[in-house]
């Protein structure tokens, strides 16, 4: 018996050797890019020269651009800063419900939770590639010590569902747009294909879902294992008491950007009615679901502005200054909250940029047979 156990234990070495020799010639495979100061600051020089030009030549008479902020009021803008920030607070209780549907006690508490999520959004906000979506799990991992064994793959599957429960507000106010707001024949067909896409999506994670079982990461590749970890995290999704509040919890935070978005077009003097707030909430979430550059800047701009010029008559330049208002409001809140729970986390900008990838953070690896029945395996090494 103790030769097969000393031999199974050899195998399962040296395929650990050879998988880690593949992810080695992976990362060596990716192409360098410089990070020196310098090669930064003429990238980001680049950018603006580029976002500059588009804005001077196919921008709007920048006359009236300047009136529209001059003429700006700003207990409206003050209101729409509110109505982000009960957003924020919204969207958080939902993630701590599937949080707790996902994790066996002890869980973390909302102030906690809260902390996390907001870290996340400063990082979606300031750094490229959707950041912040592993640093709420990062913080939250910091903060329960690893403690228990799988809380990385848990949570990353958790931020999966509750992107997931997103998509129920979004397609009960697709419809309602739809049949409410004036919309140019372009964007009625684009919103038609986003709720046909949604719906597909909403209906494939249901059927995917699964509760948390034994299932094993180690040695599965990049894509079974983000495809495991989303399923363990959908699995609240088949438990319909914690479903319900974390659907009604993104309700809750998607009703409060509508009013948002609503409040900021009456600081800018736009008159209009909820239903093209929510047009213009759709089609802003649109605009910056790929994120092409920082913050897709004049990309969103003219998704704002365009319908509201050909639909509801409203001057270009005001609707351009409108755009980037309302993208300077959303910021504020998230920027705001998230620095102050950054330096609450004892975090930084340089961890953040280090945050592991759903599909490259290590797992913890198995005991090996020499090992007691009590030893506490080794943790997920997170960043911090």
């Amino acid at each position: 018996m103790r030769d097969e156990a000393e031999h199974k234990a050899d195998g399962e070495a040296v395929e650990l050797g050879a998988r880690r020799r593949r992810d080695a010639d992976r990362v060596r495979l990716r192409p360098r890019v410089p990070r020196t100061p310098w090669v930064r600051a003429a990238f980001a020089l680049v950018f603006l020269c580029g976002v500059g030009a588009l804005l001077w030549w196919h921008g709007p008479h920048w006359g009236s651009f300047a009136d529209a902020f001059a003429e700006v009021r700003w207990e409206w803008v003050a209101a729409a800063v509110g109505f982000n920030l009960l957003s924020v607070v919204a969207r958080a209780a939902a993630w701590e419900t599937v949080i707790r549907a996902a994790m066996l006690p002890p869980h973390p508490g909302f102030r906690l939770v809260f902390s996390a999520f907001s870290v996340g959004l400063l990082a979606n906000a300031v750094l490229p590639g959707r950041v912040g979506e592993l640093a709420r799990v990062a913080v939250l991992t910091r903060k329960l010590d690893g403690r228990r064994r799988g809380l990385w793959p848990t949570l990353v599957g958790t931020v999966f569902a509750h992107r997931v429960f997103d998509l129920v507000p979004v397609l009960i106010i697709a419809v309602w747009v739809l049949l409410t707001a004036k919309i140019p024949d372009w964007a009625f067909t684009s919103l038609s294909i986003l709720m046909a896409v949604g719906f597909a999506l909403l209906l494939f994670a249901f059927a995917t879902a699964r509760q948390h079982g034994h299932t094993r990461l180690e040695g599965l590749g990049t894509l079974k294992r983000v495809i495991t970890m989303a399923r363990f995290g959908l699995g609240v999704m088949r438990r319909p008491v914690p479903a319900g509040l974390a659907i009604l919890g993104q309700f809750t935070g998607w009703t409060c950007q509508v009013f948002a978005v609503w409040t900021a077009m009456k600081a800018f003097h736009i008159y209009e009615g909820l239903p093209a707030a929510g047009l213009v909430l759709l089609l802003m979430n649109v605009a910056t679901m790929i994120p092409l550059w920082p913050g897709n800047v004049g990309l969103l701009q003219v998704a704002v502005a365009t319908p509201l010029s050909v639909s509801y008559g409203v001057a270009y330049a005001r609707g351009i200054a409108y755009g980037f208002g309302l993208q300077a409001i959303e910021a504020s809140v998230g920027v705001g909250i998230g620095l102050i729970f950054l330096a609450r986390e004892g975090l930084s900008f340089a961890l953040l940029r280090e945050m592991p990838g759903a599909a490259t953070a290590e797992i913890p690896e198995r005991p090996s047979p020499e090992e007691p029945a009590g030893h506490e395996p080794a943790r997920a090494r997170v960043p911090g």
